[in-house]
């Protein structure tokens, strides 16, 4: 009889103690979200490593990977009062980030990033121009008309490798590859490029425009 009773004290303590941490977990769970608005710089915590996805709005863009675990950005445009309406909403959940920049000027909008250097990156921008150098790690990119230019230090570490362009120029120089006109590719599972052990894959693509992978 005492050891049935020790036992249910004991089931009752431990259901006690669960309940007590569920707010707790909850809370640990619970994604971390900022909203600013009309500032000529953005800065948040996020860490190496991490999974980045954004959407970004028409403009020039230019993503540079650092030793910092933080996102840093910052907006310039002739007339800084065209800022105003510059709106940057960042939700992190876990090593998970979402990203999307709106709003401001219509013309001469630029935009510099500084993300971890170790980063899977995901972007979609409508229009510009978009540069990304010195980050390592998955990479998923498409922009329907402008410039893309992407550097890669260590081609073989990527594969598979999906690159395209609807109409324009197709400069991988890092593969090798050179194409220009309407709907040029370049994949790595072609007969001629067998897909290899990589690291991460990479895809790019550019309706109209220039992809440049160097």
């Amino acid at each position: 009889m005492f050891a049935n009773a020790f036992a249910r004290t004991a089931a009752r303590i431990a259901c006690v103690a669960l309940l007590s941490a569920l707010p707790a977990i909850a809370f640990a769970q619970k994604p971390n979200v900022i909203s600013e608005t009309g500032q000529d710089h953005f800065t948040a915590d996020f860490p190496s490593d991490g999974q980045l996805r954004m959407h970004i709005r028409s403009s020039g863009v230019r993503i540079t990977g650092t030793d910092e675990n933080k996102i840093q950005i910052h907006f310039s445009c002739p007339n800084t009062d065209d800022l105003g309406n510059v709106r940057v909403a960042f939700k992190k959940n876990g090593n998970r980030g979402d990203l999307d920049i709106t709003g401001g000027p219509s013309n001469n909008f630029q935009i510099t990033m500084e993300v971890p250097r170790n980063s899977d990156l995901y972007v979609r921008m409508f229009a510009g121009e978009l540069e990304i150098r010195g980050i390592v790690g998955n990479k998923d990119l498409q922009i329907h008309a402008g410039d893309l230019e992407l550097s890669v230090d260590h081609p073989g570490d990527y594969g598979p490798v999906d690159l395209s362009v609807t109409t324009g120029d197709l400069d991988a120089s890092a593969f090798g590859v050179s194409k220009s006109g309407l709907f040029r590719s370049f994949h790595t599972n072609t007969a001629l490029h067998k897909a290899g052990a990589g690291r991460y894959s990479l895809y790019a693509h550019v309706g109209a425009g220039e992809l440049a992978i160097n």
